[in-house]
């Protein structure tokens, strides 16, 4: 049985009526057999899928490459959105065309996991791209936030709507810590700590640090940022900082690194350059800003920039 409640579909049916999408006449939905697609909140799929494998065997095979980058947690929506494409929903009503996952949700995967594939020379895949995909708004797609609302406590990507739906409160300031939010295990929001330290600065090779203050966390259309103004720019990389007042970006529903609005903090994260965009992802550390912890990093990006140019000294010999 698809595991969607009855006023998910009605939602799919009106926009369907809307847009004048038609009905295939015979056409057959298959259990999925995916494994990494099993803890879906749908249990059945159509091939040929999104990406044109005509067989589930032939999407395994796909879809297994990016399991080690499933195992770097840089998205809690990679999952879902790569489930969407490889083993797209298939209902009664929607066999003729599957389902497409929202543009929003590729947008959130690729913003949180391509900065960590470009540190292994890799790129977002452009049969991934998000440019083509459908706006929730403005045509069928599915996303997280659908079946979330649509959905009761049971359901394992459940939550609660009064407390973590950016819709009802489009621009809401979220509590520092996002103690009210739920994540995919139903569980409270928990940010990893990342002790600050020469080993782990070198090891991260961050894009960005900066000492900003914090002006607000802001909630708009599912994307959760933080407004900062920058006061010191420690380092810097392709994307410019002001100055002035920029925003970082997160790539999921929970605020981690946890920020609190009027504190002062030293920020450490990556960028996207694509997109001109400073993020708050995996591995992103935010302290409250210490004055020696200022000079601590210098120090460091002296120590290798030193150690950079003495490797390069006997790679000549």
């Amino acid at each position: 049985m698809i595991m969607f409640s009855h006023e998910f579909f009605v939602s799919f049916l009106a926009v369907t009526c809307l847009f004048g999408i038609p009905r295939a006449s015979a056409a057959a939905c298959e259990p999925i057999r995916i494994p990494l697609c099993k803890s879906m909140p749908w249990n059945m799929t159509k091939m040929p899928n999104h990406l044109h494998h005509s067989t589930q065997a032939n999407a395994v095979l796909a879809i297994e490459q990016f399991e080690g980058l499933l195992g770097t947690q840089c998205s809690p929506d990679l999952l879902f959105f790569l489930c969407a494409m490889y083993a797209p929903i298939c209902t009664i009503d929607f066999q003729h065309d599957p389902i497409k996952p929202c543009k929003s949700v590729c947008e959130r995967a690729k913003c949180g996991c391509e900065p960590v594939m470009k540190r292994y020379n890799h790129t977002w895949p452009e049969s991934l791209a998000c440019e083509d995909l459908p706006v929730y708004d403005r045509g069928v797609c599915i996303s997280p936030e659908a079946i979330v609302k649509a959905e009761g406590p049971d359901n394992p990507y459940y939550q609660d709507p009064s407390k973590c739906s950016p819709e009802s409160t489009p621009d809401f300031p979220s509590d520092s810590h996002n103690v009210n939010c739920k994540g995919a295990n139903n569980d409270r929001c928990k940010c990893k700590s990342v002790r600050l330290g020469l080993k782990t600065y070198l090891k991260s090779n961050y894009n960005y640090v900066i000492r900003a203050r914090v002006k607000e966390i802001r909630s708009r259309n599912h994307d959760l940022s933080a407004i900062v103004e920058v006061k010191d720019i420690l380092k810097s990389s392709l994307v410019n900082i002001p100055r002035d007042t920029v925003t970082l970006y997160y790539n999921s529903g929970c605020p981690c690194p946890p920020l609190t609005a009027n504190d002062e903090y030293i920020i450490m994260g990556y960028e996207n350059e694509e997109r001109s965009r400073l993020l708050l992802i995996e591995g992103s550390i935010a302290q409250k800003w210490k004055d020696r912890m200022g000079r601590k990093v210098r120090r460091w990006d002296q120590s290798r920039g030193n150690s950079g140019r003495s490797n390069m000294r006997r790679s000549r010999h």
